[in-house]
């Protein structure tokens, strides 16, 4: 049962703790990534054997595939779909940067392009249930940023092929190649390449802890787009707040992962017994109650605070990855949020809008890393060069301002290349 705890009353260590799996996964990681270097697809096939009880025949997911997944899946589903990616592509795409140019009167010119990733590769959680919904979030900013191939690796089931909706949602996400293989081996082949997984520029896409740290490790050789953790909802809800849609949008995100993180934060103890009864009556109602019962148990709670004012500075204390403002007036409160990845407004928009269909992203920020990092995006795939131009008389103008300044850094060769340039051809 979810630990209900009254704010100043027990430590922060405890309200702010979380359970944490055990196994060595960075040293696990760390050998599955040596094996793929040193043996290639040969590795790959052996991993998804290990760990996906299958060894596939091609680990290329071919236009034939592809085509039958397509055609497999209901046209209600690829309605959905479809419109999923319109308002995902409409919100990106006002992300979209262009360079600029400076231009000054004595014939300097200064500026910044930007230019995108050519290669990125996408990875797609398999395992305990299959996420359309990410290759979408994915893939579409990196579209509209202009990155020219985008390469998804997916665990296949276990008949050995890619699930139909994963490869539905590819085909109108306009994924370029797509690879039967997951875990950190994928990972692993994104970064370093094989024979027939290209190595790319950066690796965006959820996963699994092993997944989290294989990004981790390879991070250097290829950039990431964040460390993802188990997933998490805070909800800030006053005691006007339905218990029943509190839970249900708890219970939303704890399904995901008995590591997941479900968190009310409310200034009402009546509206906190509520919903921790109302968690206890919907549990048996899920799929994946054992699932959502362990998250439950070890890593939510309920925290009783004074006032909102308050509960709201809890939540910028965890820094959760979405937060719900389940509140009147919830645009009151918006400017005082510093932390958090995405925010749902009022006691009509549960958490799974952001998942599918609003728009805005939902590969976000997790443990706390909202403190400074962002929302995928579309500047998740760009690059940035700047370049500079000086005539020579604008160059004469600051040579020796050059040269000090390289002086007093004791670089001499610096200062030299300023101000021979002022030197007379002998």
């Amino acid at each position: 049962m979810i630990r209900i705890m009254k704010y100043g009353e027990v430590k922060n260590s405890e309200i702010f703790a979380r359970v944490s799996p055990k196994t060595d996964v960075a040293g696990i990681v760390s050998g599955i990534i040596a094996r793929v270097r040193e043996c290639g697809d040969e590795a790959l096939l052996e991993y998804t054997e290990k760990f996906d009880h299958v060894r596939p025949e091609c680990l290329a997911v071919s236009q034939q595939e592809i085509d039958s997944a397509v055609a497999s899946v209901d046209l209600e589903f690829i309605r959905i779909l479809t419109k999923a990616a319109e308002n995902i592509r409409r919100y990106h795409e006002k992300q979209l940067q262009s360079g600029y140019v400076l231009e000054e009167d004595d014939g300097v010119v200064l500026g910044q392009k930007v230019i995108p990733m050519e290669r990125v590769g996408l990875y797609v959680p398999g395992g305990t249930a299959a996420y359309p919904s990410t290759v979408l979030m994915d893939s579409i900013p990196a579209k509209i940023a202009g990155v020219k191939e985008l390469v998804m690796v997916t665990p296949p089931g276990p008949d050995g092929n890619v699930s139909p909706v994963i490869l539905a949602a590819a085909h109108v996400a306009g994924v370029d190649r797509i690879f039967k293989v997951g875990g950190a081996q994928a990972v692993a082949a994104l970064a370093y390449g094989t024979e027939s997984i290209p190595r790319v520029d950066k690796i965006v896409g959820p996963g699994n802890a092993f997944v989290a740290e294989a990004k981790k490790q390879v991070f250097g050789q290829v950039a990431i787009d964040m460390i993802a953790g188990p997933s998490e909802i805070l909800i800030v809800a006053d005691g006007k707040s339905d218990p029943r849609h509190a839970a249900a949008d708890l219970l939303s995100q704890a399904e995901h992962d008995k590591l997941a993180s479900a968190v009310l934060v409310t200034d009402d103890m009546t509206f906190a017994e509520a919903v921790r009864d109302e968690l206890e009556r919907q549990l048996p109602l899920l799929a994946r109650e054992e699932i959502a019962r362990a998250s439950v148990d070890n890593n939510g709670k309920i925290i009783v605070a004074d006032e909102l004012t308050s509960a709201i500075e809890i939540a910028n204390e965890i820094a959760p990855e979405h937060l719900e403002l389940m509140v009147d007036e919830p645009f009151k409160y918006l400017d005082m949020i510093r932390h958090a990845g995405s925010v749902f407004m009022g006691r009509n928009c549960p958490e799974a809008l952001g998942d599918y269909m609003a728009g805005p992203n939902h590969t976000l920020p997790t443990l706390g890393t909202a403190r400074f990092s962002n929302p995928l995006s579309v500047d998740d795939f760009v690059k940035k060069t700047q370049y500079t131009y000086y005539t020579k008389q604008a160059l004469e103008k600051v040579a020796r301002d050059v040269e000090y300044f390289a002086e007093k850094e004791g670089l001499t060769a610096h200062a030299r290349s300023a101000v021979i340039r002022l030197e007379e051809e002998k």
